[in-house]
């Protein structure tokens, strides 16, 4: 699947100190994917930051299709259990 970052993606992972890598890895395999508004999906997976030394979530909202996922924006946060579903569709 092609990933691609909107302009206000690129910034914001980069202020965010997200690596793109880790972004294409959650779009690829993602641990939950949640339908959400206007027709986005966001996609998230839980892993351990070395940074903060604490589990978090990384989520990445962006527009779907079969051949590509276009980033609209991306976000960590340690509020794991605020954005957890317990019954997400992979």
């Amino acid at each position: 699947m092609d990933v691609i970052l909107t302009d206000h993606a690129r910034f914001e992972i980069q202020r965010r100190g997200i690596e793109e890598a880790d972004i294409v890895a959650v779009i690829n395999r993602p641990q939950q994917r949640i339908p959400s508004l206007k027709g986005r999906t966001i996609l998230q997976s839980k892993y351990f930051d070395k940074t903060e030394g604490k589990e978090m979530l990384l989520r990445i909202i962006g527009k779907e299709s079969p051949k590509q996922f276009i980033v609209i924006t991306a976000y960590k946060t340690s509020k794991v259990e605020k954005y957890w579903v317990k019954e997400a569709k992979k």
